[in-house]
């Protein structure tokens, strides 16, 4: 084999990883060079720019990830080392380890097998990140997006150790939002799915700033307008942050008006309420709520059983319930020097209400509902056009001082935040969220299966397919004792990232075709 054109040495700072080269060390082979990037043979700056190592002929011009990328594939033990990072699964920022895993019979103590990580392509264990974050891995997001599907269909269809009964079940999904904070662009739609004029009015309204309050526009889903306030200055910013920062205590005391309403409907009976929620931004920058409610009996002496409630209380009664409970929950804030009377926290006029039904006829399927729950467990601040990341004293000044939505929205977070109630000091601390602090995925313990159950039976399957999973004395499978040392985090080169992801491109690509072959 010849050698590559350019040959790499790891870098020696194992805690950087992909987007953090500058430790890379090169060495050159014979016959060949490396010309940073710019950098031309004949005096041509403009055409060669971005080329930055290459062949000794002038004509040869690579990138330099390309040559990265023939370099390792011309190894010797590409192969091995492909099928040792296919133990990543595409994540795009892979945790490494270093250590030792060893498999151990249950039955006699016998070492089956020992594995250390010097043994290694690379020297470590690659393991997914596991965000659950489309904009961070969309590989472990779609892994999470996944499991919160299954999690919420076996809800309501029954499944993963789940009576299939439920399904008899009343169910109702409901969509909770905020009041409003002043007149926004929003994408409106009329019968047959037609767009209608964003704010039209017959007679001009202009604000006390001189803005017109109206828009005769039919915004695109792309327009960047969206969400945005027709006059900054009449918006309340602080009355939108301090929503955002008690919308879970909000969601709180509607639990509790709802189970109040539904135990005084069930008497003398018992009934249990279980939900699914997920937490989504709107473009405007509020978040609201898409829970899914199902209602089951409840037998003190075996509370662990999934019950049918009483015959008197159907979908229409859940329903209603759900109604009322929203509309009478409410409380304010603590004082604050910018609301001395404290701002009042309730919910939007617009509560959208459907009962779920298994039948393909019905209003909506609990496979369109999962599916929807789950599409959205996987986004946090993207819609809003913030990518989330915690925001610090030396980085305030970057996001606050923009001129835009955004940044006047973190900027009232920063401002509510200097007051030392623990109920608005926190709005620092989650200014990158936009005031809210609470989780994207919640849901009754009894509603369904857990995270945890559904990646332990895939960790023990993934197991299982290895040989020595099967040669315990008494067919069990082997007890896995693991020594790891935290190394790093993201792949060690573009290269290797490239190739690694492509590799997992393919075998989704390959899963999903088997997948649609054999429905």
């Amino acid at each position: 084999m010849t050698d590559p054109a350019v040959t790499l040495t790891p870098n020696p700072d194992d805690g950087l990883g992909v987007g953090a080269m500058p430790g890379t060390l090169i060495s050159q082979a014979p016959g060949h060079r490396y010309r940073p990037s710019g950098e031309s043979t004949d005096g041509n700056q403009d055409r060669n720019r971005g080329c930055s190592a290459v062949h000794t002929d002038p004509e040869c011009l690579l990138p330099f990830p390309a040559v990265e990328m023939l370099a390792r594939a011309g190894q010797d033990d590409y192969q091995r080392w492909i099928s040792h990072v296919g133990a990543a699964r595409g994540c795009s920022h892979p945790v490494r380890l270093t250590g030792e895993i060893t498999d151990i019979d249950p039955a006699t103590g016998e070492i089956l097998r020992r594995t250390d990580s010097t043994a290694m392509p690379d020297g470590v264990l690659y393991v997914p990140c596991g965000t659950r974050r489309a904009s961070i891995c969309p590989a472990c997001a779609e892994t999470y997006r996944r499991d919160a599907y299954q999690i919420v269909k076996a809800g309501l269809d029954g499944g993963k150790g789940i009576s299939a009964d439920v399904a008899a079940h009343p169910a109702v999904f409901a969509t909770f939002t905020a009041p409003s904070f002043g007149p926004v662009h929003t994408r409106v739609t009329g019968p047959g799915g037609k767009v209608l004029r964003c704010r039209p009015r017959r007679k001009a309204t202009i604000c006390p700033h001189g803005r017109h309050l109206s828009c005769p526009h039919r915004h695109k889903d792309t327009d960047s307008r969206l969400g945005k306030p027709l006059c900054p200055d009449c918006y309340d910013y602080d009355a939108a942050v301090a929503w955002n920062a008690h919308a879970p205590e909000l969601w709180r005391r509607t639990m509790i008006a709802l189970r109040r309403r539904l135990d005084k409907a069930a008497k003398p009976a018992r009934i249990k309420l279980s939900c699914a929620k997920v937490a989504e931004f709107q473009a405007r920058g509020v978040i609201h709520f898409h829970a899914l409610f199902r209602l089951d009996g409840y037998d003190p002496a075996d509370p662990e059983t999934l019950l049918p409630p009483p015959s008197q209380l159907t979908t229409a009664d859940l329903d209603d319930a759900i109604r009322l409970a929203a509309a009478g929950a409410w409380f304010a804030t603590v004082p604050h020097p910018a609301k001395p009377g404290g701002w009042d926290i309730n919910w939007g006029t617009q509560l959208d209400r459907r009962p779920v039904s298994i039948s393909p006829s019905g209003d909506i399927t609990s496979g369109q509902v999962a599916g929807y729950l789950a599409k959205y467990a996987t986004k946090a601040t993207e819609p809003v056009g913030i990518a989330a990341a915690r925001i610090t004293v030396d980085t305030i000044s970057h996001y606050a001082a923009a001129p835009t939505h955004q940044g006047r929205i973190i900027r009232a977070c920063w401002k509510l935040g200097a007051h030392h109630h623990p109920d608005f000091c926190a709005l620092r601390r989650w200014a990158h969220m936009l005031g809210y602090r609470g989780h994207f995925l919640t849901k009754s313990r009894r509603y369904s299966v857990t995270f945890k159950s559904l990646r332990a039976a895939r960790a023990t399957w993934r197991r299982r397919q290895e040989p020595l999973a099967i040669k315990g004395d008494q067919g069990d499978a082997p007890i896995r004792v693991t020594l790891l040392t935290y190394a790093g985090t993201g792949w060690r080169t573009t290269a290797d990232a490239f190739l690694a992801l492509s590799a997992a491109a393919r075998a989704r690509e390959h899963e999903r075709v088997a997948r649609q072959e054999t429905a």
